[in-house]
């Protein structure tokens, strides 16, 4: 798995210094046919990205959100890159630094490998499962692992924009919680991976490439990606959504 971690590693981190020059510079926000934004940002790294796996690799599909949202559709195979090139628009369009660039590899239906680049706070967290996971701020690297839950109780990240739903807090009835915190972006899943969290439940629509590339840091320091029966989330799914998941630590 190394060589396809390297090429991950390396697109997202070019992929998140273009975003920063585009952030930087400014940009306009447009709305896509199914009503989602996508600006410059979206586009330019998600191109950087697809052209730079398909020079590297060309024998192996590479799935794209925007190339989807443009008709550009291939069946699954067995193993493919999943791209989303600006994971939390929303919160990049509104000025927050809760947003990410996602490049994972699907292999059999399940994510191996994953590097998940976050932009505003210059961090890497890239891993391969069976192999371990790490995150990378500057020139250092640092493994990292999933926590078991504290006694005093979960600290649970969420949905920014679902905060406020019933089903959300029928959910965290069920358990002890410490600590709520709602953020936007694949954010979640790395709090989760570097032990800074323990239980981050979704209970509202995804998207297959929005969950690739974390879920595969976050198997990879040790955490698992449930469904509401209890089955690992599996990926080339009709439409690429999602069911509702659960992803954890060591709960």
């Amino acid at each position: 798995m190394q060589e396809f971690l390297t090429l991950a590693v390396r697109l997202a981190e070019e992929a998140a210094s273009a975003i920063r020059t585009i952030r930087a510079a400014g940009f306009t926000v447009e709305t896509k046919s199914d009503s989602t934004p996508v600006t410059l940002a979206d586009r330019q790294a998600e191109a950087l990205i697809t052209a730079g796996l398909r020079a590297a690799m060309p024998d192996i599909q590479v799935v794209a959100e925007e190339e989807v949202a443009a008709g550009r559709i291939a069946a699954p195979s067995g193993r493919y890159w999943l791209v989303d090139p600006l994971d939390g628009t929303r919160e990049f369009a509104a000025g927050r630094d809760e947003f990410a660039v996602c490049v994972g590899l699907i292999e059999k239906g399940a994510p191996v490998v994953g590097a998940v680049a976050s932009p505003a706070f210059h961090e890497l967290h890239f891993g391969a499962v069976g192999q371990g996971a790490w995150r990378r701020r500057g020139n250092m690297d640092e493994k990292i692992a999933v926590r078991r839950a504290p006694p005093e109780g979960l600290t649970v990240f969420a949905s920014r924009h679902y905060r406020d739903a019933p089903e959300l807090k029928d959910c965290l009835a069920q358990y002890r919680v410490a600590r709520l915190v709602n953020i936007g972006s694949a954010l979640k899943f790395l709090r989760l991976a570097e032990g800074a969290a323990d239980f981050y439940p979704r209970l509202g629509r995804t998207m297959e490439w929005d969950t690739a590339a974390p879920q595969a840091v976050l198997e990879a320091a040790g955490g698992t990606v449930l469904t509401m029966a209890g089955t690992p989330l599996r990926y080339g799914k009709p439409g690429w959504e999602n069911p509702d998941f659960f992803a954890r630590g060591l709960l």
